[in-house]
């Protein structure tokens, strides 16, 4: 009995010192990065620390925005900045996702012509778009600015001035994940670009007194223009050593052909995470835009963590698919919907605990927007248990079907906002996002089984 119980106390010491040693040997693996897992485990721990002090940042930044503001000019510039991520982000055409699938199918194939036409072409058309839709989109101001209420039409006007290197940063971003560059894919525009803002905000305020909404807009203009300049300076030098330099080819046509219903795709998930706030302007004050806005920013933490791993895995789909590795593909797939649902869980439970403070940070008034956090959450967890479904699709082929998803995802969001907005107000808008999300997050789930034959859930049965 003695000799038992003596065994059994070995067992249940022993249990503890192997997991600490599991443990060990897993992050001595992930610093090393000596396989695609371990890299892909290290990338999307770098991606999400950097986002998550970004959040920090951002949450700060917002916080001093918000009280420097003041509420109403606060909303006005939340409306303006939306608007320059829906459009900028609109902007690259599919070319960054689609940038992930080619620069790997071309480094696997050594076609290091169409690999150097790619990087230097996608990002000349990026600039080139941008600059078009800026005088576009002024000359459409010019014409019907009257249909838009004056205290929105300047900074609508300042931001078009940020396009063109937002949307080469947007293409700078697939190229230098695909390298798994993440720290320059991500350092500049989200730790480096809020600084910036802050600084000049806050510079204006200690040497005018004052600052409103036109302020924040000519803030993003310096902080954009000098994040993009650098990061092309700092990418280019990579590639130079990464890349020989050889004769650039193009192929335009593939190109655009697969960018197309990925556009169509990050088009409708764009404008699906942002109507809330568009259609709000319509109905609501900026008072309580900017009440809602600042809900939306406390929660931004969470969804750093599916936008860490899709950085870090991205361009491992393509590679699995292009070398018809099914085995490791669908290992790969369970590990970063894993990688996605726990620490999603882990911030919102964190987020609501700690949101109500935080919330009072931006001012008391915006107290006022704790409850919604418990209707944005269910959609996002929603979102975190099929992990990043949707870059599998559009990384093994299945972008049409993707595109169609988010079509009917967007359509229900848009007819839930007008009509649950004018009975309910920001918890209408709140709620209509969450059940898009709901929605759509099944749909992926069916599209990815039926098209891929993956079962992209948290829920798998498989380890």
């Amino acid at each position: 009995m003695s000799e038992i119980t003596s065994a059994n106390q070995q067992d249940d010491a022993g249990a503890p010192r192997g997991r600490i040693a599991r443990a060990r040997r897993l992050v001595v693996d992930i610093l090393r990065a000596e396989t695609d897992r371990t890299l892909a485990q290290r990338t999307a721990v770098i991606a999400f620390f950097i986002r998550a002090s970004s959040a920090a940042i951002a949450l700060v930044s917002q916080i001093l925005l918000a009280r420097w503001l003041g509420s109403h000019e606060y909303g006005v510039f939340a409306f303006a900045f939306v608007t320059l991520v829906i459009v900028g982000g609109l902007l690259p055409m599919g070319f960054p996702t689609a940038g992930q699938r080619f620069i790997a199918e071309y480094s696997e194939a050594g076609q290091t012509g169409l690999l150097r036409g790619f990087l230097d072409g996608s990002r000349l058309l990026m600039v080139a778009i941008g600059t078009t839709v800026s005088l576009l989109g002024a000359l459409g101001l010019w014409l019907f600015g009257d249909l838009i209420d004056r205290q929105y039409l300047l900074p609508l006007y300042l931001i078009l001035v940020c396009l063109p290197a937002y949307a080469l940063m947007e293409v700078q971003d697939g190229i230098a994940r695909n390298y798994s560059w993440i720290d320059l894919a991500l350092a500049l525009p989200y730790l480096v670009r809020p600084l910036i803002i802050i600084a000049i905000v806050g510079g204006t305020m200690l040497a005018a007194g004052s600052a409103d909404a036109i302020t924040g807009a000519y803030a993003l203009i310096g902080a954009i223009w000098i994040t993009g300049v650098l990061q092309t300076l700092m990418l280019e030098l990579r590639l130079r050593r990464r890349v020989p330099r050889v004769a650039r080819a193009f192929a335009w046509k593939p190109w655009v052909v697969t960018s197309l219903p990925i556009f169509l795709v990050e088009s409708f998930y764009m404008l699906l995470t942002n109507t809330d706030v568009l259609v709000l302007s319509i109905y609501e004050s900026p008072d309580k835009i900017g009440i809602y806005y600042a809900a939306v920013k406390t929660l931004a933490l969470i969804s750093f963590v599916p936008f860490a791993v899709t950085a870090a895995s991205a361009h491992k789909y393509a590679e699995y698919g292009a070398t018809g590795d099914r085995a490791r593909l669908e290992a790969f797939v369970r590990d970063t919907v894993n990688w996605t649902f726990w620490p999603a869980l882990a911030a919102t439970l964190a987020m609501l605990a700690a949101g109500k403070p935080l919330l009072w940070l931006f001012g008391p008034e915006f107290v006022e927007g704790y409850p919604l956090l418990f209707i944005l959450v269910l959609g996002l967890m929603a979102r975190a248990t099929v992990g990043p479904v949707d870059r599998v699709m559009n990384m093994l082929g299945q972008q049409n079907v993707c595109a169609l998803i988010y079509a009917v995802a967007f359509a229900l969001n848009l007819a839930l906002n007008f009509t649950l907005i004018p009975i309910f107000g920001l918890a209408g808008a709140a709620w209509a996002t969450s059940l898009a999300l709901i929605a759509e997050s099944i749909l992926l789930f069916f599209g990815a089984r039926a098209r891929l034959g993956l079962h992209v859930f948290i829920l798998n049965g498989k380890r």
